[in-house]
């Protein structure tokens, strides 16, 4: 009897053990075969994982990307930028529970994430960033309370972020953006108090600002931009004091920097430590707080896109440590102070375009030796360009158009060794263009000094670089030949010298241009004949070569420009027939070849163009009857000031 008892007490122990969960062990052997069992799932490993293999099951410590523990035991798995395709729906994380490491950032493996990554119960760094992963983020992964580092960004996953996530209170960087990824209930997250770095970005958010960060003091990089939050942003934000960066840009906040902000005169100021503070593109008002002056380690600072108005305060001349300035497409107004610009020393992009900004540039801006960006443009600046403007040897790209600026182009302008592009056009500059330009400018590519008062012939070395991709100096008083360079910028794209007085032979302005779409030299005295190597110029979408001396035949080569929109010959000196080839200009919406000495018959050809809005014939030799098949140009309309004879 006894005997039975003490079976029958086994039995029921063997039961009660047989139903405890079972722990999970491994060896180096059932992790070899796990692994390799992963890698033939795969629809692309690389040839660095031909150590993966069952021939060599018992070097698993050698693996590539295999780092094993004095157990022998798996305690890392590094395998970024390694070329894998596939899932992890076969990966056995219950083989690896002492795995504290496992990256996969950069390859193509895609798929869900699957719930049973909660089995890495010892996972402290966990970046699967730069894939293909999809569906929500599972709430299991709130189970992996050891994690230190979390990254998940640029993938395709979507749904709520997991509330469960804020149960990971260990972790210190935290990345989710480039997702798809939307609200969940903010007020069901709980404060994350390690966080260090917190990414958001580029995602679907559309809330408010999540209240949970503003708990999360130990914060020191926040990035919340291109989502759709909305609101205005808290007046605690500025109390995270331990904050370098904050981006907020992209998004749909809105009202004052911060509210009330006269009641708070130190608020802002309170981000002592912040070096990048990203607003632009949202609905911000206001004038900038004279507080933001006391952030004196800002590099970085973007305001653009908004609605600030005012003039900009004394206080950032304190900014002496920045770098980038973007204020553009703003409503500042008033004067950039010299006493601002003499302590922003180390700017290299100087962004304030698009704003009402008045008065000079001041001279000091000659100071800013590190200087690559200097966009003042569609502002009301006055006065001259100043001299010291050819002090900034690093400049890459001038651009001051659309302002009130007069006087002349400064000589020191040859200076900029750097300089790249040049846009001056639609200001009051007069004189000429300073002989040296252009010679000592290896990489310009882009010149406009269109819409001005200058006047003379244009530097023979102007171009000299052969790397023009845009040259637009239309409405001046220019005189002369053209630069021989023109002919040899073999990547222009875009070129305008009509309003000008520029004479020479139309024939030999152009060489080969292969990227070339834009050409109007309408209105100046040019003369000879339109060569038939235009029609070489694929890409052309507009030829205006109106108003000017030009005689002889319309090359029928011009009908292979198939990418042509407008085709402007009138009140020139051409003779000869309308070439039936023109006919084959699909995309034709504007032919003008009135005012001119053409003869013969109009093509009938000219029916088949079924884009064409605008059709001026007149003023020519042209006999017959109009073609019928005119009424094809579905279209077309008809203007008083289009027709023939």
């Amino acid at each position: 009897m006894a005997a039975f008892k003490i079976i029958l007490c086994l039995l029921f122990y063997i039961t009660f053990v047989s139903l405890l969960p079972l722990k999970a062990t491994s060896t180096s052997r059932t992790q070899s075969e796990a692994l390799i069992k992963w890698k033939n799932t795969l629809s692309q490993s690389p040839s660095s994982l031909n150590s993966w293999s069952s021939r060599n099951i018992q070097n698993l410590c050698n693996w590539t990307g295999i780092m094993c523990n004095e157990g022998g035991v798996v305690y890392k798995i590094s395998l970024p930028n390694s070329s894998l395709s596939g899932t992890l729906t076969y990966f056995q994380f219950s083989s690896f529970p002492n795995l504290t490491h496992f990256d996969l950032n950069n390859n193509e493996v895609s798929g869900v994430i699957p719930a049973a990554i909660r089995n890495l119960s010892s996972i402290v760094y966990l970046d699967l960033s730069s894939n293909r992963f999809e569906d929500e983020i599972p709430s299991e992964i709130g189970r992996l309370t050891q994690l230190r580092y979390l990254d998940l960004n640029n993938n395709n996953l979507n749904g709520a972020i997991p509330v469960q996530i804020s149960n990971l209170q260990k972790v210190l960087y935290l990345n989710l953006g480039g997702n798809y990824l939307t609200d969940p209930n903010w007020s069901d997250f709980s404060s994350m108090p390690a966080l260090t770095f917190l990414g958001l970005y580029y995602n679907e958010l559309e809330n408010a600002f999540p209240d949970f960060i503003l708990q999360c003091k130990k914060l020191t990089i926040l990035d919340l931009s291109l989502n759709h939050l909305n609101g205005s942003l808290p007046k605690s934000i500025y109390n995270l004091a331990k904050l370098k960066e904050l981006r907020l840009g992209t998004n749909q906040f809105s009202g004052p920097i911060l509210q009330d902000l006269g009641t708070i005169p130190s608020s802002i100021g309170q981000l002592k430590n912040l070096r990048h503070l990203d607003l632009h593109s949202n609905q911000l008002n206001s004038s900038i707080p004279y507080e933001l002056g006391f952030c004196s380690n800002l590099t970085f600072l973007a305001l653009a896109g908004n609605s600030f108005t005012g003039e900009l305060p004394l206080s950032l001349s304190n900014l002496t440590q920045i770098t980038d300035l973007g204020l553009s497409e703003n409503n500042f107004s008033g004067e950039i102070s010299s006493e601002l610009v003499t302590n922003w020393t180390r700017l290299v992009s100087l962004q304030v375009q698009n704003n009402l900004f008045t008065g000079t540039i001041p001279r000091e801006i000659g100071l800013l030796s590190d200087l690559t960006l200097l966009f003042l443009y569609n502002n009301s600046f006055t006065g001259s360009i100043p001299l010291e403007i050819g002090n900034l040897e690093n400049l890459l790209r001038l651009h001051l158009s659309d302002n009130q600026i007069s006087g002349p182009l400064p000589s020191t302008i040859g200076k900029l060794v750097n300089l790249q592009s040049i846009k001056l056009h639609s200001n009051n500059l007069s004189g000429i263009i300073p002989a040296d330009l252009g010679k000592n400018n290896p990489f310009l590519t882009t010149v406009s000094f269109s819409n001005n008062s200058f006047s003379g012939e244009l530097p023979s070395g102007l171009c000299s670089s052969f790397r023009f991709e845009l040259f637009t100096v239309n409405g001046n008083n220019f005189t002369g030949l053209l630069p021989d360079c023109i002919k040899n910028c073999t990547s222009l794209r875009r070129i305008r010298l009509d309003g000008n007085q520029f004479y020479g032979d139309i024939s030999q302005v152009f060489g080969v241009h292969p990227n070339l779409t834009y050409i109007n030299l309408s209105d100046n005295l040019f003369t000879g004949e339109i060569s038939p190597d235009f029609g070489n110029l694929q890409n052309l979408t507009n030829l205006q070569l109106e108003r000017n001396r030009i005689f002889g035949k319309i090359p029928p080569e011009l009908g292979d420009l198939q990418r042509l929109g407008a085709l402007r010959l009138e009140w020139n000196q051409l003779s000869g027939k309308i070439p039936s080839e023109l006919g084959k200009l699909n995309n034709l919406f504007n032919l003008n070849l009135g005012n001119n000495l053409l003869s013969g018959q109009i093509p009938q050809s000219l029916g088949n163009l079924t884009s064409l809005q605008d059709l001026d014939l007149s003023a020519n030799n042209l006999n017959g009857s109009i073609p019928t098949t005119i009424g094809n140009c579905e279209k077309y309309h008809h203007k008083s000031e289009t027709y023939w004879d």
